[in-house]
């Protein structure tokens, strides 16, 4: 399970230690990618900029994806990831403070696999980070490659 990175594109610093926080308290040792916004996320997914070297290969199994950040906010980053085909199947979990209708709505339409509401309780962000490990880490089976349709 360790060889399965995570992309989390979180611009809290905060936010980015208590994830790294709660997935480590989950148990959850796998490598964790931080992006601070969704430029700097596309970037890391496609190889690009500061990430050119980077094996294309080496895709992370879910994104983390947090809605409200500069430049390139989660909603925009989504509907970039979906037009690309080689990650139309990544999964992207949206985990943000964000209990707006039109922030879950907008979600799901542009392709978001779930939709994470931020506990305010640690002790709840950690279960709720655990069962998301179990899910998307261990459970889930994503398609490696294209799909004909």
């Amino acid at each position: 399970m360790s060889s399965k990175k995570i992309l989390l594109i979180e611009d809290n610093t905060d936010d980015v230690l208590l994830t790294l926080r709660a997935l480590q308290r989950a148990n959850i040792l796998n490598e964790v990618v931080v992006a601070r916004d969704g430029v700097e996320g596309l970037d890391y997914l496609l190889c690009k900029g500061q990430y050119s070297g980077r094996n294309t290969d080496d895709t992370p199994v879910v994104v983390l994806l947090d809605l409200k950040m500069p430049r390139m906010g989660g909603l925009e980053f989504l509907q970039n990831v979906r037009a690309e085909d080689s990650l139309r199947f990544l999964p992207v979990v949206i985990l943000t403070s964000s209990k707006e209708d039109k922030d879950i709505c907008e979600s799901y339409n542009l392709g978001a696999n779930s939709y994470i509401q931020k506990p305010v309780d640690f002790d709840q962000f950690v279960q709720a980070i655990r069962t998301l490990g179990l899910y998307w880490l261990v459970l889930n089976v994503s398609p490696r490659g294209e799909c004909e349709s």
